[in-house]
């Protein structure tokens, strides 16, 4: 006669242990998925947010935010996306704000005079102010946000021709609302 370590019952409770730690965890990640700010919330007030350098007047504009760091890779190669969707839309009211996150603010000064940009910068010095607020997970994080001041859509990373195409389509859907 065999001698098992778990009985067929003891099997079972194993199996329902299981599932439902299976169940927790992907609500623990439904969870952190659903941190910061959504789709539909409105995005606080900019001028509001204590943050280095003077911020622009949105109300009633559609614009993007986008929170990024000399430091990081993608937020290079999403600068000149950035610099080229300014410029097509700036005319029809369309605005971008670049928020830093650079510590050292020396270091962000160094970015902009190789890489200028038509748009205004502000630093939230570590994310400690908005984009504590706001809840970025990580750089870069754009929103794009309507006239009517709800976002509009988040996009966190950069993936190139994919996200300069989902950008216009959204300014463009937007800015289409915007009473003229």
């Amino acid at each position: 006669m065999s001698m098992s370590y778990l009985d067929s019952s003891c099997w079972s409770r194993v199996r329902v242990g299981f599932v439902a730690g299976l169940a927790a965890l992907a609500l623990s990640a439904t969870a952190v998925q659903a941190k910061g700010l959504k789709v539909g919330d409105t995005f606080p007030d900019i001028a509001q947010a204590g943050l280095e350098g003077a911020a622009p007047d949105l109300k009633g504009k559609v614009y993007l935010v986008d929170f990024w760091a000399s430091w990081c890779g993608p937020c290079k190669k999403a600068f000149p996306v950035l610099v080229e969707l300014q410029k097509k839309y700036a005319s029809q009211g369309f605005t971008i704000v670049g928020i830093s996150i650079d510590e050292d603010k020396s270091d962000m000064d160094k970015f902009l005079k190789k890489n200028p940009v038509p748009f205004p910068i502000l630093r939230d010095a570590e994310g400690k102010k908005l984009g504590e607020k706001v809840e970025v997970q990580g750089v870069p994080t754009s929103y794009v946000v309507g006239a009517d001041g709800k976002v509009i859509s988040v996009h966190e990373g950069f993936e190139g021709d994919k996200s300069r195409k989902a950008y216009e389509k959204e300014i463009e859907e937007a800015l289409s609302k915007v009473a003229k």
